[in-house]
């Protein structure tokens, strides 16, 4: 192992420690106030309120790390990737259309074998669909992750192993972060749920994003949106709060997770571009 790679494991350590450490430290009292452990205070009111900080974690660890390195040139050219938009047209289509029609597929799964009968918020406020994405974007993930967990994580991990083995760690690490949020009822979407099903998920996911994100050429804007068209299908098709939609769209990112790697190879997960022999037989 060389002092690079050994400085890069040592900055990827850190690098999570600061991403859990930060978000734990406001996730883990809050879930400790909804267990009864922790009395009310203003400090929970806080924990409970929309101003509770913990999910900027990732990417408070991303610029803190980013600019022991590199200063405020590095931290500039991370953020700088964040409206990145130098990528082929044809990623806009991929970004904006395979979750929703996974989670569209899931949704019909559990509609038709299961007689699960959705409650869509947004059908009498269709601008409502406009707002959410906004959201998503700013407040909802994307915006707090994605600079950490491709933007840093991704790319030192990829400078040692292949594409799909960074993207296993990645997503691995990704799932466990999110562990304090499944003992918050006010987190619906993870309580009383087992986690193993969300670590499987960001799993495939994270494949995807390793996909979408080599792809564009390291654009961490793409990563940016493809995450909130994820959380945002979720919204326009509310296929989680059945156990067969959500265990369809298990098995269909697993679908999509092989067709990628099968047709775009595990080292890079990126289409290689077959050597011109001039027509000689070799």
């Amino acid at each position: 192992m060389t002092t690079t790679d050994t400085f890069e494991i040592r900055n990827l350590i850190l690098f999570y420690a600061v991403a859990f450490g930060f978000s734990w430290a406001f996730w883990i009292p809050e879930a400790l106030f909804f267990a009864g452990i922790l009395p009310a205070s203003s400090f929970t009111d806080f924990l409970t309120s929309p101003d509770n900080p913990a999910a900027w974690g990732p990417m408070v660890a991303a610029l803190l790390l980013t600019y022991k390195k590199g200063g405020l040139s590095g931290v500039r050219n991370l953020l700088a990737r964040g409206v990145d938009r130098r990528f082929k047209p044809i990623w806009y289509a991929v970004i904006f259309l395979v979750m929703p029609l996974i989670t569209f597929i899931s949704l019909l799964a559990a509609m038709g074998l299961e007689g699960y009968v959705p409650v869509f918020e947004w059908i009498e406020f269709p601008i409502a669909l406009i707002i959410a994405f906004i959201y998503i974007l700013l407040l909802g993930g994307p915006l707090q992750e994605e600079f950490g967990w491709r933007g840093y994580a991704l790319d030192r991990f990829q400078a040692r192993f292949d594409a799909l083995t960074s993207s296993l760690i990645v997503g691995l690490m990704w799932g466990l972060w999110h562990l304090p949020l499944f003992f918050m009822p006010t987190h619906t979407v993870y309580y009383n749920r087992p986690i193993w099903g969300l670590v499987i998920s960001t799993i495939f996911l994270a494949v995807l994003f390793t996909w979408v994100y080599n792809n564009t050429n390291g654009s961490i804007l793409a990563a940016l949106l493809f995450h909130t068209v994820f959380n945002w299908s979720h919204y326009v098709f509310p296929v989680l709060q059945t156990d067969l939609g959500a265990t369809a769209f298990l098995v269909l990112q697993f679908v999509a997770v092989v067709v990628v790697v099968l047709f775009w190879g595990y080292k890079r997960l990126v289409r290689e571009k077959t050597p011109d022999t001039g027509g000689a037989v070799e």
